[in-house]
């Protein structure tokens, strides 16, 4: 029988590893082509990895719940046919010839050694091989030091200056282990005041270590209270949400924006848009498209930092935080969003929206995105402080739309008038973005939703 390792497949861009979630195939189970034998969970998304050949599921190499890397054998199928012959050969077999030559290109000079050297002791035959080497040179010295020899004076923190200072009664006056000893032996008697004291050497002067963050106190849990773990999902968002606040210097910077026109516009055009395209007209889409023309105005906000080095983003790809039925949240991501146009926005948000509720995403969907953004004001809330997505530096939340009394400039003067008014918040990685940079592209994306082209069509 011919066997097939079946590797845990890549997953997705920039994803190293997977989580086995459950086996759907036993050992002893017959596989058909392209049958599902194990759902696997990566970054949010879950997907069943179907069979490339046919057999039967011999062996599960890891356990539901294991986190296993990409193209780590994870089963092995057997398959019908006679198994190949092992392209490698056996190491006993390598290795063979391999003995034999090394035997065979020896240097004569082993064979014609005095006897008086082969019957002495093994520790100065091994100080005798070491002389043979330059590798054993120590320092900018052209003494040489066995390998026992410098063991010794490490481990009596003996430095260079003064080992060179030891007298040698080998060849080319080389420092054998008695030599040493002996040295240690008469420099122990010595008094403490004319030993020579290893040299310290000077320590760079380094920045206070970091104060080691407290611990979590424990939770009381009282009788009534109820313990519930976390899923999966819940796990991985915290993860990345302290990993985030831990990478990033966060700062919020708010600003009202003036809705009304977007919002009579879409008034008009949602049915239209239900009737024609069946599609469903949300702001989401509005939303995206300010931020892709704002991220093209300042492209230092369509950026990544790694370490101290700056990585500018060719695609401005702009992700949506959408919240799933079970309260978790994913963010998939709209490709070159400032390629598309009004109409592909729409289509392409409630596509992504709708597979994100039912769990049909797939891994490359919530990759790759530069920019985030996120939606509050769709569950009540007026403003928020959002935390950036790693490894982008900034993420814009849209809060409430409501109506509120505000001052209108008019042509006869300022008057008061009832608009409907939201708060944006831009939270961004004050490492690399600085008050001005965000403040600007925060008040470009409130100009191109305050000036938005309601004689447009959709």
């Amino acid at each position: 029988m011919a066997k097939f390792e079946l590797k845990m497949p890549k997953m997705g861009e920039s994803v190293t590893d997977a989580t086995i979630t459950k086996w759907l195939k036993n050992p002893g189970d017959t596989i058909e082509l392209d049958d599902p034998i194990v759902e696997l969970a990566t970054d949010k998304v879950d997907s069943e990895i179907p069979s490339p050949v046919e057999g039967v599921l011999k062996e599960q190499l890891f356990k539901e719940g294991d986190t296993v890397e990409v193209d780590t054998v994870i089963a092995i199928i057997e398959m019908e046919g006679e198994e190949e012959e092992a392209e490698d050969a056996p190491a006993e077999q390598v290795s063979q010839p391999a003995a034999e030559e090394q035997k065979q290109s020896a240097p004569e000079a082993e064979s014609a050694a005095p006897a008086a050297t082969k019957d002495a002791p093994a520790e100065a035959r091994a100080e005798s091989q070491d002389t043979q080497t330059p590798a054993a040179r120590t320092g900018h010295s052209d003494r040489f030091y066995s390998p026992l020899v410098r063991s010794i004076a490490r481990e009596e923190n003996i430095p260079m200056e003064e080992l060179e200072q030891v007298p040698g009664t080998g060849k080319n006056n080389r420092l054998t282990k008695d030599d040493l000893l002996k040295y240690l032996e008469a420099r122990g008697e010595q008094p403490a005041a004319t030993k020579q004291p290893a040299k310290e050497t000077p320590k760079a002067s380094s920045p206070p270590a970091k104060t080691a963050k407290p611990s979590a106190p424990a939770i009381p849990v009282g009788d009534k209270d109820e313990v519930v773990e976390m899923d999966r999902m819940r796990k991985l968002i915290a993860d990345h949400m302290v990993m985030s606040e831990d990478t990033s210097v966060h700062i919020t910077l708010f600003r009202e924006v003036d809705m009304t026109p977007i919002v009579n516009w879409r008034n008009k055009n949602k049915a239209i848009m239900q009737e024609r395209e069946g599609e469903k007209l949300t702001f989401t889409p509005i939303f995206i498209e300010a931020i892709a023309k704002a991220l093209k105005d300042y492209p230092m906000m369509n950026v990544s930092l790694d370490g101290q080095k700056i990585i500018k983003r060719k695609n401005i790809n702009v992700g949506m935080a959408a919240a799933l039925p079970d309260g978790n949240l994913i963010v998939p991501v709209i490709k070159n969003a400032d390629h598309k146009n009004l109409l592909g926005l729409a289509k392409e948000v409630n596509d992504l929206a709708g597979r994100a509720r039912g769990n049909k995403l797939q891994p490359d969907e919530i990759q790759g995105g530069t920019f985030t953004l996120t939606n509050f004001g769709t569950f009540g809330a007026t403003m928020g402080t959002p935390i950036i997505n790693q490894p982008q530096v900034g993420i814009l939340g849209v809060g409430l739309i409501q109506k509120k009394p505000v001052v209108v400039e008019t042509p006869e003067g300022d008057t008061i008038g009832i608009r409907h008014m939201m708060d944006l918040s831009l939270g961004c990685d004050h490492r690399i973005v600085d008050g001005a940079l965000g403040g600007l592209f925060l008040q470009r994306v409130a100009e191109y939703l305050e000036n938005f082209d309601t004689s447009q069509k959709v």
